[in-house]
């Protein structure tokens, strides 16, 4: 089966990334429906967030590194009262603390020193490497790597949402933030803990989800594209 010729000469594509996908199984996915080897992704979202990724070919594969530099949006919720090792649910909760005291303004004024140019420090279990090896690799055999912390931006830091023990969020932010280190850094200046409990990318610059293709919906177009080629 031959390549489509748009995608060899290049294009950007906009995919919502499903539950439990890592970004690599996206591009893998559209590399053996549109048979092109040139191919990549602008910005790895781990396997419990969804949301916006941006796919792309050909030639635009040059510009990854410019939408990897791009402001952005987060939605989705935090769990108080409790921590994980991976700031996410990736590891089971513990450390459980009582949050019935907590008030509506505790936590809008909590969001407040999070705000602007801060230094935040990567979780152990990231993709970061530390002399050739991924953290959440040394992670995963209870191995602690000293990491430093990075410069990162947050522009906007709401609260859209309280329901104990959740609260909803929307963040957006530069390039390097990790939103669950600002899941566990929110929790300690609560003194409750918290852990981040799900988490969607609605916006990478000027691009939006709700322009984005579904695996399901471009995999029904590719079948158009080749059934239009067949019969010219």
């Amino acid at each position: 089966m031959q390549p489509i010729q748009k995608f060899l000469d290049g294009q950007v594509l906009l995919f919502y990334k499903p539950l439990k996908w890592t970004s690599f199984d996206v591009v893998k996915k559209i590399r053996s429906l549109i048979k092109v080897s040139k191919i990549g992704h602008a910005g790895t979202l781990d396997p419990l967030a969804t949301g916006l990724l941006i796919i792309c070919t050909g030639k635009f594969t040059k510009k990854i590194n410019e939408f990897m530099g791009q402001p952005k949006t987060y939605t989705g919720s935090f769990t108080l009262g409790a921590t994980t090792s991976s700031y996410d649910l990736e590891q089971t909760p513990e450390n459980f603390k009582d949050i019935s005291h907590l008030t509506a303004t505790e936590i809008y004024n909590a969001t407040l020193p999070f705000i602007g140019n801060i230094l935040q420090m990567p979780p152990q279990h990231s993709a970061i490497k530390k002399d050739g090896k991924r953290l959440y690799e040394m992670a995963r055999k209870g191995i602690e790597v000293k990491v430093e912390p990075r410069p990162v931006t947050i522009y906007t830091f709401e609260i859209t949402k309280i329901e104990l023990p959740l609260v909803y969020f929307k963040v957006i932010c530069s390039t390097g933030t990790y939103i669950r280190s600002l899941a566990n850094d929110f929790g300690n200046a609560l003194n409750t803990g918290a852990y981040l409990s799900s988490l969607c990318r609605t916006d990478i610059g000027e691009f939006n989800i709700e322009n984005a293709y579904t695996i399901e919906s471009f995999e029904n177009e590719i079948a158009k594209l080749r059934n239009s080629e067949t019969t010219i």
